[in-house]
């Protein structure tokens, strides 16, 4: 990219060597060559626009379901916490919400609006961006289920509109058009279909039951094979409890890994590739990881 001071008039934040730790859920993860967190969208299309051609960028959000290596991240990390933040409703059945806003959030405004079925939103760790870029899903749900059309933005600064259609969709994967990443979305929800206040916090419940939350985690680290749970496989491999390094298997839902303070990315890794190893080796199903892990190896 540019120079810093070569960069004009944009309003948000431009830091360089970022710890990504800072960041993350799991509290790990090396530096961001750059970090920059815009102050809406227009000041990111400034800024976008004044980068060198072929600039590696990367989309950030809450530091959910992602793990940054020890490493760090070349180019240009993008933060759009608090960025996008648009949530209205533009129709009897449709809303407007922006990437930024958390699934929570979203969630309990949509029932206070009677739209439905949106409790699910409530189970998702992370923001609209997130959950759209990886169809993200709880309690029988998917986003995509409810997207009409999305707003994107691309690495020139230039805004486009796409619809399901220009996507690839499945069980927790999202293929569209490259270098493009989601700035907001229309959802489109059901008539005759009530949203519920007491069956949100009933999930919510059950989720404080059986995850280990307020421990430095990502979420459920793999997907579900076809017809089965990822963490009945891991707990039938008795592999709850299991440590590398301070990196280790939830002994309270075994699809979580956790940090138990001191924990490196590559700690983490290991044990994803361990977890991997292990299932196959006693089970033959070959699980696949729903984290994102991205970034440098220590050399």
């Amino acid at each position: 990219m540019m120079a810093a001071e070569q960069l004009q008039s944009f309003r948000g934040e431009l830091r360089r060597n970022e710890p990504m730790s800072r960041h993350t859920s799991w509290r790990v993860g090396g530096p961001a060559e750059w970090f920059f967190k815009p102050q809406d969208e227009a000041d990111l299309a400034l800024f976008l626009k004044q980068l060198e051609p072929g600039t590696s960028l990367f989309w950030f959000g809450l530091g959910s379901n992602l793990l940054v290596r020890d490493g760090g991240i070349a180019g240009v990390v993008i933060a759009t916490a608090g960025a996008f933040d648009a949530l209205e409703r533009i129709g009897d059945l449709t809303i407007r919400v922006g990437a930024s806003v958390p699934c929570t959030q979203l969630a309990r405004q949509c029932i206070r609006w009677n739209l439905g079925p949106s409790e699910f939103f409530a189970g998702i760790p992370g923001t609209v961006g997130g959950a759209l870029a990886m169809n993200a899903g709880a309690h029988g749900g998917e986003t995509w289920e409810r997207v009409s059309s999305v707003r994107c933005i691309d690495s020139q600064g230039d805004f486009h509109e796409r619809t399901p259609a220009d996507y690839e969709i499945a069980y927790r994967s999202v293929r569209g058009p490259e270098n493009e990443w989601f700035i907001e979305a229309e959802l489109e929800f059901e008539a005759g279909v009530e949203a519920s206040m007491e069956t949100m916090k009933s999930m919510l419940g059950r989720r404080k039951e059986t995850q280990p939350l307020g421990l430095p985690s990502c979420g459920s680290v793999f997907r579900n094979p076809p017809g089965d749970f990822a963490a009945r496989l891991i707990e039938s491999c008795k592999l709850k409890g299991c440590r590398i390094g301070d990196a280790e298997i939830s002994e309270k839902h075994a699809n979580f890994i956790i940090n138990r303070g001191e924990a490196t990315a590559l700690d983490i890794e290991n044990l994803i590739r361990y977890v991997q190893q292990t299932v196959a080796d006693m089970t033959g199903i070959e699980l696949e990881h729903e984290v994102r892990i991205v970034g440098r190896e220590v050399a």
